[in-house]
């Protein structure tokens, strides 16, 4: 098996095991969406731009009620869950025109979660090629565009829609 190094995820992951509080909690604590990247607010769940992104626009949806299971979250926010997930997409596709994406959770600490007591949904854009030598030669991993760029790009095409539909 061959492994592939991410350098840049180290800052995201000490930062994370240090953190006593929930960055999905805290962002919503700020009540703030610009300060916190919130794109969207759903009746039970949020949009949010992750700070440390594999890809440009790389959203997470997460609920607002701090839970670590997903199977034990109610149908209403599971449901629109994935209503915000094909939103997302249609949005993204428009946006950016990726080749395709990665999408899906890590469930647990051993299954990859960052933030392993509050379930969230990753929506990772992907092109062809887009994994270069920067981040395996270079240790050094390079963005199109930064979070504020992002944020201003997409908020109002979020924003377009109306919660619940």
């Amino acid at each position: 098996m061959e492994y592939i190094p991410t350098p840049w995820r180290e800052e995201y992951i000490r930062k994370i095991c240090k953190m006593s509080d929930c960055i999905f909690c805290q962002a919503l604590k700020l009540k703030n969406d610009r300060k916190a990247f919130i794109l969207f607010r759903g009746s039970h769940n949020f949009i949010v731009l992750n700070r440390y992104p594999y890809t440009p626009a790389h959203l997470m949806i997460a609920p607002y009620k701090h839970l670590a299971s997903f199977e034990q979250a109610e149908k209403e926010s599971t449901d629109e869950m994935v209503d915000l997930l094909k939103l997302s997409l249609k949005i993204l596709r428009k946006k950016y025109r990726p080749h395709g994406f990665n999408t899906g959770m890590n469930l647990g600490r051993s299954a990859g979660a960052g933030v392993a007591d509050h379930y969230h949904l990753h929506v990772i854009l992907r092109w062809t090629g887009d994994s270069n030598f920067m981040p395996i030669v270079g240790k050094t991993k390079t963005m199109i565009e930064d979070l504020e760029t992002t944020y201003n790009r997409l908020y109002p095409l979020f924003q377009k829609v109306k919660p619940g539909s």
